[in-house]
């Protein structure tokens, strides 16, 4: 038997699941497929198999299949589940959740900024998933997974809109969403420096930085990393800087920051990728200075997640939510309007 698992394990904009893909071999008995995949996946259950086969994320041949169907010699079987749980207790904390929308199955919230998603190394208590369990006890995997009800996360100084799952049916339907890429993300970034084109797509492979593991690198040839794709649109010219909008074909850890980088148009005070350095603009203690004030205003990378689409886990509705530039980004840029027009006096 043929096994094949992808770990797609994300920090920026993070798919929190597992795709699984087996093939049977030539002497496969006729089995039920939960329990063929019982006995493959660890740290799972029957129940949540059952699950992934109601929200039709269980393929044989490419085909959704239910719970019941039986498993032939040389089927191609995959699976996509949520994140398998890590031991961690998790603290109930009242911190203050902007809700954007919520129904039964999902809740749609504006991440606010310096907020860590979930807990790990150095963040054990103030993360949005503190937050969550603290507001809501019906979430799926609740204190067994360090992320309940997430489906993709925002990195810690990125603001934006996300959704949260609030069954384990909406986990698993969001999840697969995720996982083909039939989410529609957008977001609007401050970069460094002026575009030739009013729109551009960077292609090239985001993985580890060979000398830095806690950044990202862009990995041309294919190499190493793994494929990103980000269409990117100027909405405004500054000379110095330019507001864009991204929009993620894929989404790996710190690709909009690691793309923009790469074709030398690092975000605005991006600290981990060189933003926070004056990359464009001139020698002046007078500029240097207008240059330092807006990194007061915006103490992190100018990066916001606008909008985002998905298919209603239970209705089948197109939602899309869109959400303002937060008051830090939009007093830079109107710091920047103002320099600008007296520039040009």
């Amino acid at each position: 038997m043929q096994e094949h698992i992808e770990d797609d394990h994300l920090e920026e904009e993070q798919e929190l699941f597992e795709h699984y893909n087996f093939i049977a071999d030539k002497g496969q008995e006729f089995v039920r497929i939960d329990k063929f995949l019982m006995d493959r996946i660890p740290n799972t259950s029957r129940s949540k198999i059952q699950t992934a086969a109601s929200s039709g994320t269980i393929l044989v041949n490419t085909k959704v299949v239910k719970s019941n169907y039986k498993v032939k010699p040389f089927d191609e079987i995959s699976i996509v589940l949520p994140y398998p749980p890590r031991v961690l207790e998790l603290i109930p904390e009242n911190i203050p959740i902007n809700i954007v929308y919520e129904d039964k199955d999902v809740l749609v919230l504006n991440k606010q900024a310096d907020m860590v998603v979930h807990p790990g190394y150095g963040n054990y208590t103030g993360t949005l998933v503190n937050a969550l369990i603290y507001h809501f006890d019906n979430l799926p995997d609740n204190t067994l997974n360090n992320r309940p009800g997430l489906v993709h996360r925002l990195d810690k100084n990125t603001t934006g809109i996300m959704v949260i799952a609030k069954t384990e049916h909406a986990m698993n339907h969001l999840s697969n969403q995720f996982f083909e890429r039939t989410t529609e993300r957008r977001y609007n970034a401050i970069v460094w420096g002026d575009f030739e084109d009013d729109e551009g797509t960077v292609i090239g492979n985001v993985g580890r930085s060979l000398k830095n593991r806690k950044v990202m690198n862009v990995f041309p040839d294919g190499d190493f990393g793994k494929h990103a794709v980000t269409h990117y649109k100027v909405l405004k010219r500054f000379g110095y800087v330019t507001l864009i909008e991204c929009k993620l074909e894929t989404g790996r850890t710190h690709q909009i920051r690691v793309h923009m980088k790469h074709i030398g148009h690092t975000l605005f005070n991006d600290y981990e990728y060189g933003g926070d350095s004056i990359l464009k603009g001139t020698s002046f203690a007078k500029y240097k200075q207008f240059i330092n004030n807006c990194f007061e205003i915006l103490p992190r990378q100018a990066l916001h997640a606008k909008s985002l689409g998905f298919t209603h886990p239970t209705s089948g509705e197109w939602m899309q939510f869109d959400s303002e530039l937060p008051d830090d980004m939009k007093m830079v840029l109107s710091k920047w309007e103002t320099y600008v027009a007296n520039r040009e006096e």
